[in-house]
């Protein structure tokens, strides 16, 4: 491999791990608000215990999934400085306003939810958990403006060398971005339900004690997955209407390890398919045990689909790196060694990789000890008093 195809597969190998760490904070994200909102109004102490459950793995993916973001951004200065030199201006806009604004805000209210249980008042407390799920959508509408960009840099001129924002608009109104972020979205959802199935059908399986607390949430599940794939597939036949003006070319170019515009079809109908299908039987999934290990198959494939469908968008526009106007070879750091770049690349993958088993290891761990011993959200001990 030369320089460039091993900076094109460190990117797209990071790009992909980090991408399921997100997917899933997406997903969870609401659901873990629904269940919160639906204690609240009720004080129903099982929905506390749903949210808690639900809400510490969705903490524990998070937290995971911040450092992988990081390695993305120290790319773009070590292998992809000439993206930094030409579009800097209008490319990092968005990720500095994702970053300032959505990510600390949504970091800041998750904080102000894990430490403030029995401490704020409840619909305070829910307040947070809900403008973490907002904020971290604003988070995702502003990676998905900076990637419609390089899709179709609208709402930018060339000036000299140099790419400059004319039209802050025009980057937010972008064609590329308009289906493709809803199906982003839905994609998550569909992956939080899947995983909210399968490791519920994993408990149910095991004869577990917690039989109604799990019924609960493996119907949860399968409702979760059916609205996010039938949304999925919906806003992915939407946007390829909105990408071919732009990119006329693109499904039909693309056939990086025989993904094409067919195969992609294919995967999400097969998707929308299963999940209808558990929708029909959702009454009855809980007391079939044959059915049990299905679903815990079924977790890992809105994963497989997530990178399959990030390559299909990414692959479609080569050679360009930004439409029409920057190559990917042009925006390589020039002066790149293959040493130095397969030193970076089995640092980031070996981190990330490692990144990922950890989360998926902690998250297995608190699925199979149950909501019985949850961190989150547990009563203070009392404080004894001190007498003089």
């Amino acid at each position: 491999m030369d320089v460039l195809d091993l900076a094109r597969l460190q990117f797209a190998v990071t790009g992909s791990l980090h991408f399921l760490f997100v997917a899933l904070t997406l997903g969870l994200a609401p659901l873990v608000a629904i269940m919160n909102t639906r204690y609240v109004r009720t004080g129903n102490p099982e929905h506390e215990r749903m949210t808690r459950f639900w809400g510490q793995i969705y903490v524990t993916n998070y937290a995971l999934g911040i450092v992988t973001g990081l390695v993305m951004e120290f790319q773009f200065g070590m292998s992809w400085s000439g993206l930094s030199h030409y579009a800097g201006d209008v490319f990092g806009a968005p990720l500095a306003i994702e970053t300032l604004v959505a990510f600390f805000l949504e970091s800041t209210f998750l904080g102000l939810w894990i430490f403030g249980w029995h401490r704020l008042p409840k619909r305070l407390h829910l307040a947070c958990i809900w403008l973490v799920a907002l904020t971290a959508y604003a988070s995702a509408f502003w990676i998905m403006v900076a990637n419609s960009f390089l899709q179709n840099p609208a709402g930018a001129t060339v000036q000299g060398d140099r790419l400059a924002l004319t039209d802050f608009g025009a980057l937010l109104g972008n064609p590329t971005l308009v289906m493709a972020l809803p199906h982003v979205l839905a994609a998550g959802l569909l992956t939080a339900g899947c995983v909210v199935m399968g490791a519920s059908a994993y408990q149910l399986f095991r004869r577990t004690a917690e039989r109604a607390f799990f019924t609960t949430s493996l119907r949860i599940g399968v409702v979760t997955a059916f609205v996010g794939g039938f949304l999925t597939v919906g806003f992915g036949y939407a946007q390829f209407e909105f990408v071919k003006p732009v990119q006329p070319d693109k499904w039909s170019a693309n056939a990086l390890a025989g993904i094409g515009l067919g195969s992609m079809q294919t995967i999400g109908e097969t998707l929308q398919l299963i999940t209808f299908l558990l929708l029909v039987c959702v009454k009855w999934l809980p007391r079939w045990r044959w059915a049990q290990p299905v679903l815990m198959l079924l977790t890992p494939l809105p994963f497989i689909a997530l990178v399959l469908g990030w390559i299909a968008r990414e692959e479609g526009r080569q050679p360009w790196l930004i439409y029409g106007k920057l190559t990917v070879a042009d925006a390589l750091t020039p002066g790149l060694t293959a040493g130095q770049i397969t030193l970076s690349f089995l640092a980031f993958v070996g981190v990330l990789g490692m990144l990922a088993v950890v989360d998926y290891l902690l998250i297995a761990r608190l699925i199979r000890r149950g909501p019985a011993v949850v961190a989150l959200g547990e009563q203070p001990a009392p404080q004894p008093v001190l007498t003089f």
